[in-house]
């Protein structure tokens, strides 16, 4: 989830959009005060989008979760790497589809590129 669905959710959600009660629960956090007030002076100093201090942290922790996806796909496809059925695989395909590859890599070197 990006930042900004992050932020235009909790916007619906201040501004009635959605119901205020739907998919939100409140939650206490601890952190260190130098933490805290670091945070704390990014939005106050308006160098992030967040409008409040929660905003920050909901958008900090969707940035999170999005990082950790990432890295869950990552590991997958690491282990596509090391998964001798699915090489022997990939190089059929390749191998079946090399022909028309090749042959829309020509049409695109003959043909102008528009910009």
């Amino acid at each position: 989830m990006s930042v900004e669905v992050c932020f235009e959710k909790r916007r619906m959600l201040m501004t009635g959009t959605v119901a205020a009660t739907k998919g939100r629960v409140r939650t206490t956090v601890r952190m260190s005060r130098n933490l805290y007030d670091e945070a704390r002076r990014f939005v106050d100093r308006d160098l992030v989008q967040a409008e409040n201090i929660n905003d920050f942290f909901v958008a900090a922790i969707c940035a999170y979760v999005k990082l950790l996806h990432r890295k869950q796909v990552d590991a997958e496809f690491a282990k596509m790497a090391e998964d001798a059925d699915y090489q022997k695989e990939a190089r059929l395909i390749v191998e079946e589809f090399s022909q028309s590859d090749w042959e829309a890599f020509e049409i695109t070197e003959r043909e102008p590129v528009e910009v």
